[in-house]
């Protein structure tokens, strides 16, 4: 399996991470994404890159086909109408964000058009 998915959040989500993985970085994509509360997001995001908040997503590539990704639902859910975005559709977009940058995609024009087209796909 090239995704494990840890959940350590109360809540179900029916959104199909290991298609959307396989479809933007390829099934040969080892990827370990972490759904978490704000604290451990809070936390990696100050032990890895000295952020003292609640990040929406962070992402960390380990090799050239090897990655990581940590999804703080919460922050999605309180993010979602200000995208204009269900619950479900922000936790698909932040996720297609992460693995973008895991792609090597920076911010930028052509990373939203990227997610938008994800988006419009997986919604």
């Amino acid at each position: 399996m090239s995704l494990i998915l840890t959940n350590t959040t109360r809540s179900k989500y029916r959104v199909p991470f290991e298609s959307i993985k396989n479809d933007v970085l390829g099934p040969g994509y080892h990827l370990s994404l972490s759904l978490v509360g704000k604290t451990r997001a809070r936390a990696v995001n100050m032990q890895s890159r000295r952020k003292d908040y609640v990040p929406n997503v962070l992402s960390f590539p380990l090799s050239k086909n090897t990655g990581e990704i940590y999804l703080t639902p919460a922050v999605s859910k309180r993010e979602a109408r200000a995208f204009e975005h269900t619950e479900r559709e922000h936790l698909i977009f932040l996720y297609v964000h992460g693995l973008l940058h895991l792609k090597g995609y920076d911010h930028g024009r052509e990373m939203e058009k990227l997610e938008d087209r994800y988006l419009a796909k997986y919604r």
